[in-house]
């Protein structure tokens, strides 16, 4: 875990199979109450541009648990939102924290404030990528089958930033993953061929427009919202084409028996994911938002030394 010292977290790509796999059980170590790492006198800012209910609590409770200190710095209460360039706020903020954690729009906008900052920088959101979400996915993922071996995660729904750091991660821990989205709302073909390179053959990275195929014998149902923040507008048109892509029972059939089913959440219930199936006996939707507590916990420790 010390490689992981001073490092940013801009992607899942930016770890290494080692360090994913020394994350998720250093976080299962806290989880289990098993390691107690401190960082006293640490602070933590959250630069979040979107709104945020897991990821704002989880990093916040992460941090006091840890010993350290949180800042919420939204846009609506810094200079931020009236529009002081990146470039200046990473600067700024560089003198005071001792890491960040950025939720916004563009890739490019995380990647230009860690260019000029010289603390750790976390992605906590883009429109690309969702890291720490996938950490979390993937600590709920072991839980539930003792290993990452030899499991296949099925996703359903659209191409989006989940869509993409599940398979890179997945490639990376060496996790079979399809994913199954309706014609022209795929994932990104260069990150899906970051994938397939990181996966090194390890496990498939498959993309398909068939949920049926996807889901088939997978021991993982996962899905997220079909619209994603800043796509609103675009929500009650995608209804008719995404309706095939539904977690359901019908759905949940096809997979293995022993499958969990997995959101990153908020959830539209009914739309993406029925009610029966969110509430019922193979849903691990609780554990996976619990999870987030666990992995950013982790990952705030072995970025500050705490280990």
């Amino acid at each position: 875990m010390d490689s992981l010292k001073g490092r940013n977290l801009l992607s899942m790509a930016d770890l290494t199979r080692a360090e994913l796999h020394g994350i998720l059980e250093l976080a299962a170590q806290l989880k289990a109450g098993t390691k107690q790492p401190k960082c006293p006198n640490k602070v933590l800012g959250l630069v979040f541009s979107k709104a945020s209910t897991r990821t704002r609590v989880s990093f916040s409770v992460a941090m006091y648990q840890l010993g350290g200190q949180v800042l919420d710095l939204n846009a609506g209460v810094t200079q931020v939102g009236r529009g002081e360039p990146t470039a200046d706020t990473a600067r700024v903020l560089d003198r005071y924290l001792d890491v960040v954690a950025i939720r916004t729009f563009e890739q490019s906008e995380i990647e230009e404030f860690a260019q000029y900052a010289s603390i750790p920088v976390i992605n906590a959101l883009t429109d690309l990528e969702h890291p720490c979400q996938i950490l979390a996915d993937l600590l709920t993922l072991k839980e539930a089958f003792g290993s990452l071996e030899n499991l296949t995660m099925a996703y359903l729904g659209d191409g989006n930033n989940v869509a993409h750091s599940l398979m890179l991660g997945c490639a990376l821990a060496g996790v079979n993953v399809r994913v199954a989205t309706p014609e022209g709302y795929g994932p990104n073909p260069a990150v899906v061929n970051q994938a397939k390179h990181l996966s090194q053959g390890r496990s498939d990275v498959i993309i398909t427009t068939d949920p049926k195929a996807a889901a088939q014998g997978s021991h993982a149902l996962y899905t997220d919202v079909w619209a994603s923040m800043g796509e609103e507008s675009e929500a009650a048109s995608r209804i008719p084409k995404f309706q095939p892509y539904q977690i359901n029972q019908t759905i949940l059939d096809m997979a293995n028996k022993q499958a969990i089913v997995l959101h990153c959440l908020p959830a539209h219930r009914g739309e993406e994911i029925t009610n029966d199936v969110m509430e019922g006996p193979q849903s691990r939707l609780w554990d996976q938002a619990e999870n987030r507590l666990h992995a950013q916990k982790a990952l705030l420790a072995a970025i500050l030394n705490a280990v």
